[in-house]
């Protein structure tokens, strides 16, 4: 009886359990469309920003501008900005990028140059921290679906490390979302800005849906019409100026992206862990139940063998 009781108490744990990870990816699949309607929602001023640029792109000879932004210089120093997670029980999202960042490093070091780490998310901090990894700024705690003020705070750092020449190039590090089981962590050069960067391109953006009970992601392409300025505008400002004023912004914007696509690969990941978890908590439970029902019928068939052997020997 004792075993039979430890395994309904076993039963009840991985039930409780089970209740626990379809929680955990029910709050994921829900702060995954918050995801989706902030992007869609920062949208209008990203393309507004992409006219502006590309219609003084059009105008200006971007290469014969002295922009501090657009500026090439020899490269001594690369800052690597890594974005990981807060959190775990995201299935290998911490463990793929951190890898990834560790790899890039090395190849930097190879080539004989210097390299300094800023770390978006506690878990990327907590490991180079330990191997007493160069780290210039960190940055922990924030909003599960990335702002654009944590992205403009982080943006002020990297500008104000490439413009103090402390590094000559700045490269991002984070994980594009693919699909709600698919993520790849992609190396990106933020600065020095790239002119032929600033030109519009097709674009994807990601809906969350449910079909028969499951979760599905539906991709829809956005094209933005982009207008050349007219030729006879006249500008209160030199152009080169205005230029100088919105590059920043669209480094604040490439950022937001970024962290909005790091947030939604993590909650996605997330999703998938917990949902394994509870496909395994499920093939448990049922691997239980029948270990359950077996030794309970070998109990019954003992209790009947002893109550036959009573009775045989009371005839005797």
């Amino acid at each position: 009886m004792a075993n039979l009781k430890a395994i309904r108490d076993r039963i009840q744990s991985v039930k409780n359990t089970k209740k626990i990870t379809e929680a955990m990816r029910l709050v994921a699949a829900a702060k995954v469309r918050r995801a989706q309607e902030q992007v869609i929602a920062t949208r209008p001023f990203a393309d507004r920003l992409a006219q502006v640029l590309y219609g003084l792109q059009a105008r200006l000879r971007f290469e014969d501008l002295d922009l501090p932004l657009l500026k090439k210089r020899e490269v001594r120093c690369v800052g690597l900005l890594v974005i990981s997670g807060d959190r775990g029980l995201c299935g290998g999202y911490n463990s793929n990028i951190i890898k990834r960042a560790e790899t890039r490093a090395k190849e930097i070091k190879a080539e004989g140059l210097d390299y300094k780490f800023v770390l978006v998310g506690r878990k990327a901090i907590q490991y180079f921290q330990r191997r007493n990894q160069p780290i210039d700024a960190t940055y922990n705690g924030l909003e599960q679906i990335p702002t654009a003020a944590e992205a403009s705070q982080i943006a002020d750092e990297l500008l104000s490390l490439f413009l103090s020449e402390s590094v000559d190039r700045v490269e991002l590090i984070y994980t594009k979302f693919v699909s709600l089981i698919s993520s790849r962590p992609v190396v990106q050069t933020l600065l020095p800005l790239d002119p032929q960067g600033l030109e519009t391109t097709d674009d994807e953006i990601f809906r969350l849906t449910t079909r028969g009970g499951t979760f599905q992601v539906e991709r829809e392409k956005i094209t933005t019409e982009v207008k050349s300025l007219p030729r006879d505008m006249i500008f209160e400002q030199d152009p080169a100026q205005i230029l100088d004023a919105l590059l920043p912004l669209y480094l604040n914007n490439q950022l937001l992206r970024a962290l909005q696509e790091a947030a939604a690969s993590e909650l996605a990941a997330r999703m998938t862990a917990m949902s394994n978890a509870s496909d395994n908590a499920k093939e448990l439970i049922s691997t239980l139940t029948l270990t359950y029902n077996k030794a309970r019928q070998a109990a019954i068939t003992q209790e009947i063998l002893e109550v036959v052997g009573g009775a045989n020997a009371l005839q005797g």
